[in-house]
Formats: C-alpha cells, sequence, structure tokens
C-alpha cells in the first residue's frame, strides 16, 4: 500500500501545488467547517491553505472575523459561525446558507467531531448542496463516543484500556477498586459539554473520592462518564494516525494514510500533539485498517495509540471522523495530503499516491513552546529515537507560511494578547489575596470595645 512505504522521501519542495503528470480539477469549491470556537485550531488553517495551493476556491465557518484563518490569503470567504450551542437541524439551516453564498456544489470538509457528527446524521438533506462521504449516519457519532468506541475495538479485535462506565457514584467507587489508581476520566460524548459547566473532557483521577465527584457532575456534562485504565506515559510511546478511505469493489480502500509519533504535546503527555513525526508503525496501521474494514468508514480518519509499557501492545485510545490538527504532517512531496485526498474522491478524481513522506516532522509552533518549557526535564529521554524510526526529512509547522503570513502573525497577537490578559488576571487575583491577608481580623459581634 504506497501510504505506508518506508522509504525516505525524495528532495523535492512541499506545497508545490499539483505534482506534474497527475490531473487536478480543483473545480468544486470546497467549506471547511468547524464549529469549535477555537481560534488557535491550526487543522482548519492547513485544510485551507493545502485545498487554496491546489487552487481550489476554499470557504470556511469560523468562530469570529477576527480568527486568525480569516487572514489567509488562500482563503476565499469567510463565514462566521453560530455564537452558542447549535444542533443538527440549525446546523442544516447554516450550511443551506452558505451554499446560497457559494453558489455552487461544494465539498464539505468537517474538522471537528461535532461537525463530522451533525452533517453525517443530516447527510440526505445536504446531499443536493454539498459534496459528502457516504455511510451511515451514525457511524461517526459511534466511532466519537468514547464507550461506543470500547465496544467497537471489543467486537474488531482490537486492543484498548480496560474500561467501566458507571451508572452513579457507587459504580465508580467499585471502577476504581476494581482498574485501580490512578484512572483516566473521560466524557463519553465530549462535544455536548458546555462551555459554562467547568468541566473537562478528559481528567486523570488519583482517589475514589474524586471519580465519585465526576460522577455527580454526568447531568451536567450531557453525557457519561467513562472510567479507563490508565497506561503510563513513556518516551515514544504515544501514536496517531491519519487515513482517508473510500469504498471499493471489496471494501475499504486507503487512498493515503500513515501512522506519527508524538514527541511532544499540549498540555504535557495527555494532549494534541504539538510536534510529531511521520515514523512507520506497522502494528498501529494494521489496527487502523482492521477498525475501517470492521465498520465501513469513509473520509478522513484521526486515531490515537499509547503503547502498554507492561505488553508493548499498541492500544487505541481516542478516534476521531474527522481530520485531526496536525493532518498536514501527512503530505506527500507532491502536495498530496488526507483533506486533497477527500477532495479528490468526493469529486470522482482518481487518487494517485506518489509514496514518499516518512521522517517529516509536524510542529505546532505556539503549543510546541508551551510543552517544551513546562515538559523541559523530559526533552533528552523524548528527543530519543526508536529503533527503525525514519531520518528526519522535512518540517511542516502548523502556522508560519512564507507565501501566507497574515495567519502566523494573526495568531501571534492574539496568543500573546490572551497570555497578557492571563498574566495579569493572577497578579490581580494574588494582590486581592495579599490585601485580605494583610487586613486586620474585625471585631466579633458582641465583643465590648476596648477600653
Amino acid at each position: 500500500m504506497p501510504p505506508f512505504d518506508t522509504g525516505v522521501m525524495a528532495e523535492v519542495p512541499y506545497d508545490a501545488g499539483v505534482p506534474a503528470g497527475v490531473p487536478f480539477d480543483p473545480g468544486a469549491p470546497a467549506l471547511v467547517l468547524r464549529l469549535d470556537r477555537n481560534p488557535f485550531h491550526h487543522g482548519t488553517l492547513g485544510a485551507v491553505r493545502s485545498l487554496g495551493r491546489a487552487g481550489v476556491e476554499v470557504h470556511a465557518v469560523v468562530e469570529s472575523a477576527a480568527s486568525p484563518v480569516a487572514r489567509s490569503r488562500h482563503l476565499r470567504r469567510a463565514h462566521v459561525g453560530p455564537a452558542g450551542p447549535i444542533g443538527p437541524d440549525a446546523l442544516v439551516d447554516l450550511l443551506l446558507r452558505v451554499s446560497d453564498r457559494i453558489g455552487r456544489r461544494a465539498v464539505l470538509i468537517a474538522m471537528d467531531d461535532l461537525s463530522a457528527i451533525h452533517t453525517a446524521a443530516r447527510a440526505p438533506l445536504l446531499a443536493a448542496r454539498f459534496h459528502l462521504p457516504r455511510q451511515p449516519p451514525e457511524l461517526p457519532r459511534l466511532l466519537a463516543d468514547k464507550a461506543e468506541l470500547a465496544a467497537l475495538c471489543a467486537a474488531a479485535g482490537i486492543a484498548h484500556p480496560q474500561t467501566a462506565v458507571p451508572s452513579g457514584p457507587a459504580e465508580a467507587a467499585d471502577a476504581v477498586r476494581r482498574l485501580g489508581l490512578p484512572l483516566v476520566a473521560k466524557w463519553t460524548r465530549p462535544w455536548l459539554l458546555p462551555a459554562a459547566a467547568g468541566l473537562r473532557s478528559t481528567t486523570l483521577v488519583r482517589s475514589p473520592a474524586a471519580a465519585r465527584r465526576l460522577s455527580e457532575r454526568a447531568g451536567a456534562a450531557g453525557s457519561r462518564l467513562l472510567l479507563q485504565r490508565y497506561l503510563p506515559d513513556a518516551p515514544d510511546s504515544d501514536w496517531f494516525f491519519h487515513g482517508c478511505f473510500t469504498r471499493g469493489p471489496s471494501g475499504a480502500v486507503c487512498l493515503l494514510g500513515g501512522s506519527g509519533r508524538k514527541e511532544l504535546s499540549w498540555p504535557v503527555r495527555t494532549g494534541l500533539t504539538a510536534k510529531g513525526s511521520w515514523q512507520p508503525n506497522p502494528e498501529v496501521e494494521a489496527a487502523a485498517l482492521r477498525l475501517v474494514a470492521h465498520v465501513g468508514y469513509r473520509g478522513i480518519l484521526d486515531l490515537d495509540f499509547r503503547r502498554d509499557p507492561a505488553t508493548g501492545v499498541h492500544q487505541l485510545l481516542d478516534a476521531n471522523p474527522r481530520p485531526g490538527a496536525q493532518f498536514r504532517l501527512f503530505t506527500e512531496p507532491g502536495g498530496l495530503d488526507v483533506v486533497r485526498a477527500l477532495y479528490l474522491d468526493l469529486t470522482g478524481q482518481r487518487v494517485v499516491s506518489g509514496g514518499g513522506g516518512p521522517g517529516r516532522v509536524f510542529v505546532a509552533e505556539n503549543y510546541a513552546l508551551l510543552s517544551a518549557l513546562v515538559g523541559l526535564r523530559d526533552l533528552p529521554a523524548r528527543r530519543s529515537r526508536p529503533p527503525g524510526a525514519v531520518p528526519r526529512a522535512g518540517v511542516e509547522t502548523a502556522w508560519y507560511a512564507g507565501d501566507d503570513l497574515r495567519p502566523f502573525l494573526a495568531m501571534t497577537r492574539a496568543w500573546t494578547g490572551r497570555g497578557a490578559a492571563k498574566a495579569a488576571h493572577r497578579l490581580r487575583a494574588a494582590a486581592r489575596a495579599r490585601r485580605v491577608r494583610a487586613r486586620p481580623p474585625s471585631p466579633r459581634t458582641g465583643d465590648a470595645p476596648t477600653p
């Protein structure tokens, strides 16, 4: 399979447009859709740049007109999304309005779980206006649901950490006794988490009391709590897979795909990929293909794995039915990535993989800086190269691009502004605390005055 070529890539410039001799018709516009209100989602910018450089007319639904993505020279128009939560029917109305502005049937690229779930659920209502992957409407939701994923892994014979879904605080405490501490606590449907709830999608639980308290918040979270056996962090233990799949005569076909190693993350050890490299991992790749074959998935899939140090087996932690933010790591010398592959597939064009790519490095500049500063003591261990690793062969940055500087500058201003606001808030809170400590105690009611 060409995407899993283990050779070192040729010395060919990246982002050179469309490789000579490979047809690419950019006639259909594209809509990059993101409902997550995160202005620092670099994957959205990556999709805009990837398609725009190939000559596609690119539109994007973003959180505000001030989004760094809206500054990209490769974006034809930014369409501001809703200010609050949105359901599938309201999303259909939004997309139909955007389609009217575009004026032609467009390829729809969902960049977050909520977008992928809602558009798949309402695909029949959108098919006349948008090119979408054809698959069971509930499949993206089943993959993104943490409890459903555990069941799918069990049915497909894919390694997955032992989990429990307690029905209440008592069962949560019992799960702690069975699985041991620490535990990873996840809300099964994180896309339903209200921003006002103050809950994180994933939490490391260190006591039975903490598990009980989280279980009591299930109503506020909008979904069930899942407790999962914790796999300890170790050098070179975190891996991911990106692939674009279509349907062939005998089942799923991988148009482009590859495995990568997470070298830095933010938050440290638990979060998104701040720095990663394209490294062949046959075990990870085989598990990804097994999952896709089992569920019949079509489109782009992002999977996260961690190697269990006790057994050496890579266990699947999460499945995301859309591109991961670091998808541009998996870019071939001619510019083909999973977003371009999906565009070609949905518009009836042939996807020609030229091979090459392992050894490339992806860096999300803002998150990599934070991760390196916070986890400085871990860097020597994390820089070690696992046996069989492919040498470095080119770097892809999330924000900086010589042909498209404005998003990088806008991100830098917004990022430093947010950091300054947080620092000012901490200083004010510390000053208030000092004033409270320095204030003399008030006399108690009923105390006689001092003579």
